[in-house]
């Protein structure tokens, strides 16, 4: 049995930002709880030289609806990254999913040979829709996401894998 390049990208990009979404609402909640001000949350990094929470989020949005934007041959949507607070954060992934949703394995399966190209600070970066998706998205989506989870974790909200992995599913 084959997969797809929808199967492997959509529901794999979906999924993480579900799973995001539910990670940000018990930083959330763990704000509250501990009568925390959200923005420290929010605003928090790994390191001084590392983005904060808030870009890890856009980033990992960004990604994700480029993908599929890219992947079935479109030009993907501009948001504007102005959230600040978890439910501006919260909105935002959703709309990200909601985008992905739009799209059907009959839009991005076949996109393996598709050419791509990136714009990037160096320069552009040219790749096939095979190694755009493998190469660049899933693990520049997971570092961010991973990231997100890390700030959280680090700055002691209750997180555990499960967290991070959502529900599993067989």
């Amino acid at each position: 049995m084959s997969i797809s390049m929808y199967q492997a990208s959509l529901p794999v990009l979906i999924r993480g930002l579900t799973n995001l979404q539910a990670i940000l609402g018990k930083a959330e909640a763990h704000a509250a709880a501990k009568q925390i001000e959200p923005s420290v949350f929010t605003n928090a990094r790994l390191a001084p030289d590392m983005l904060p929470l808030v870009r890890q989020v856009y980033i990992a949005s960004d990604t994700a609806k480029g993908c599929a934007a890219r992947l079935a041959g479109v030009e993907p949507p501009k948001f504007e990254d102005v959230e600040q607070t978890f439910d501006e954060l919260q909105a935002r992934i959703q709309k990200t999913i909601d985008y992905l949703k739009e799209f059907n394995a009959a839009q991005i399966d076949g996109s393996e040979s598709r050419a791509i190209t990136l714009k990037m600070r160096p320069g552009p970066i040219e790749f096939t829709g095979l190694s755009y998706l493998f190469g660049f998205v899933l693990p520049n989506f997971f570092f961010h996401v991973t990231t997100a989870y890390d700030i959280l974790r680090h700055n002691g909200v209750e997180l555990g894998k499960l967290d991070y992995l959502g529900g599993l599913q067989q």
